[in-house]
């Protein structure tokens, strides 16, 4: 690479990671996000920038970040093409949150004196919108309002190392299986970290390629992105649903928040279930203890499938910005990972 510097600005959505590029210095081609996403897959130069601030030593193998491109038309504020270590994302509803945070911040888009600032982004899966709340000069929180959600299938065995197991399906601006950790006897505890990444592994790959992985209007959305384990916490004291989830996205990676479209996804399911109703919230935790609210706001139905559009709500801080290097003399170049 020729890269003389990359300057990033990073952020944590509820523990997890995001490396914000404003200006990246290679060219990313395509007239939609969408379309650029598809093209980066096979770009070289955007490929290789991607793993310069992905990968170790620079990163590591949970990293995340997203590249700010145009906007797919003048409704939105600006796009936002996402990767982590093992490629390019459809969604990112953490990197979305922190992306909010960062454009009231930077004064990309001017804070709004009632307390409530939208920002409208385009992302792969499409367009999203954000309001993020202030209290004069703080930020005090950030709802994002995704593309709808809906179950793709309900109870489809996957084969694992401990045996088949039954998981949903659900579309959150990317695809989800969903399991619950206590029945291949695991909980979402920092404890079993390591056999939740082996188990959510098996069942991606175990249904990645299957019909029912498959996105009912755009195949560029197709494929199971990651699996979601949850733990079952009962019901707050307000009565609303209360889980713990860990979502094992990508190849192994894993998200330290409560993961913005898996929370998504995660509303899509219960809503089918009859267990989230409109006016309820979802108390959703991280495996680090971080927390997101998500409740109902619409019902959009998408081709037959039922739909319900969700928002999410959650807070992002930033943890620095960073001015990366890449000496031509170093011969680990744009890095490794060992995960």
């Amino acid at each position: 690479m020729t890269i003389k510097q990359v300057l990033t600005t990073d952020y944590h959505t509820g523990g997890e990671p995001f490396r914000i590029v404003p200006e990246p210095p290679v060219a990313i081609e395509g007239a939609t996000v969408a379309e650029r996403r598809m093209l980066a897959i096979g770009n070289p130069d955007v490929d290789n920038l991607r793993k310069l601030l992905c990968f170790e030593p620079r990163g590591h193998a949970d990293m995340y970040g997203g590249f700010i491109t145009p906007p797919d038309d003048e409704g939105a504020h600006f796009g936002v093409l996402f990767w982590h270590k093992d490629g390019f994302s459809t969604a990112c509803g953490h990197g979305s949150i922190a992306l909010a945070v960062w454009a009231v911040q930077t004064g990309r888009v001017d804070r709004d004196p009632s307390g409530s600032t939208t920002v409208v982004i385009d992302v792969p899966s499409g367009r999203v919108t954000l309001r993020v709340h202030t209290v004069g000069e703080r930020i005090t929180g950030v709802d994002f309002v995704n593309v709808p959600s809906y179950r793709l299938a309900q109870r489809v065995t996957a084969a694992t190392s401990r045996g088949d197991v039954i998981v949903d399906i659900a579309y959150g601006g990317a695809i989800y299986a969903h399991l619950d950790a206590t029945s291949v006897g695991l909980a979402v505890t920092p404890e079993h970290y390591s056999d939740l990444i082996s188990i959510g592994r098996e069942v991606k790959w175990a249904l990645n390629e299957s019909e029912h992985a498959r996105h009912p209007v755009d195949d560029r959305l197709s494929g199971i992105y990651g699996t979601i384990l949850y733990d079952d916490l009962g019901t707050d004291e307000h009565g609303n649903p209360h889980q713990r989830n860990v979502t094992v996205f990508a190849d192994g990676q894993v998200d330290r928040s409560p993961c913005g479209s898996g929370t998504c996804s995660r509303v899509a399911v219960l809503a089918a279930t009859g267990h989230l109703k409109p006016g309820q919230l979802l108390v959703h935790d991280s495996i680090v203890g971080t927390r997101f609210h998500a409740r109902i706001v619409a019902e959009s139905p998408v081709v037959e499938h039922p739909a319900v559009v969700a928002e999410v709500t959650g807070m992002a801080y930033r943890t620095g910005e960073h001015r990366f290097e890449l000496d031509p003399a170093d011969g680990l170049g744009t890095g490794f990972v060992l995960r």
